[in-house]
């Protein structure tokens, strides 16, 4: 589809993001796209932080993208201190994370799954996760 520029405006990044349709499908391709085009300075992206208010984020599991639309963290465990950056905004923050967490979402094809993550995969699916909720670290 299209790589859209990275939203800076951090009020518009503070509202919580509605729920992924099947008609949000294009904005879920523009994310990972957009994630493709940043990959050697992001590891996960938020669709608010191209302007599209869903509950849709894309990261890279290893070298391969995924999207994931509505996820829920369903499981967490094994809490920590992370600082981290973000490409909406500048410097680094402080925020707890979970080492593992168990998450559920729908894929490109609107099939729900439930996975596991655990590490630097987990703090990210975490932080855009937030992104969706309207949180801004």
């Amino acid at each position: 589809m299209a790589v859209k520029p990275i939203v800076h405006y951090e009020l518009s990044l503070k509202f919580k993001s509605l729920p992924a349709t099947k008609q949000d499908l294009g904005a879920a391709t523009d994310l990972k796209d957009t994630l493709l085009a940043n990959k050697d300075r992001a590891a996960g992206l938020a669709a608010n932080m191209i302007g599209v208010q869903k509950r849709i984020i894309a990261l890279f599991v290893g070298p391969l993208p995924i999207v994931m639309l509505n996820p829920i963290i369903v499981t967490q465990d094994d809490k920590y201190l992370a600082y981290e950056g973000c490409l909406s905004l500048t410097g680094e923050r402080p925020t707890e994370r979970y080492k593992n967490i168990t998450v559920k979402y729908q894929n490109e094809n609107l099939e729900t799954r439930q996975q596991s993550f655990s590490d630097f995969t987990a703090e990210v699916i975490q932080h855009e996760i937030d992104h969706c909720n309207g949180i801004l670290i």
